[in-house]
């Protein structure tokens, strides 16, 4: 289960570019959101992790989305 700020960014970056046709980059996400450079690299880092998107921090701008919203949980 994602967090309240993970789940902003990760409807932030899919809507983005279902609009704009490619991904926000991280100074685009921090204005969105009015979080840090910082606190964006950390969630960007969990999106990652939890595979709903292709990013590494050595090619900050560079964000492949996977799945655009949160996957539901299974009760």
């Amino acid at each position: 289960m994602l967090s309240d700020i993970e789940r902003k960014v990760l409807c932030v970056i899919g809507n983005y570019s279902a609009g704009r046709r490619r991904t926000p980059t991280v100074d685009e996400l921090c204005v969105k959101t009015g979080r840090s450079r910082g606190g964006i690299m950390t969630v960007l880092d969990v999106l990652a992790r939890e595979k709903y998107i292709e990013w590494q921090r050595t090619e900050p701008d560079k964000i492949e989305v996977l799945e655009a919203w949160e996957r539901k949980g299974i009760r």
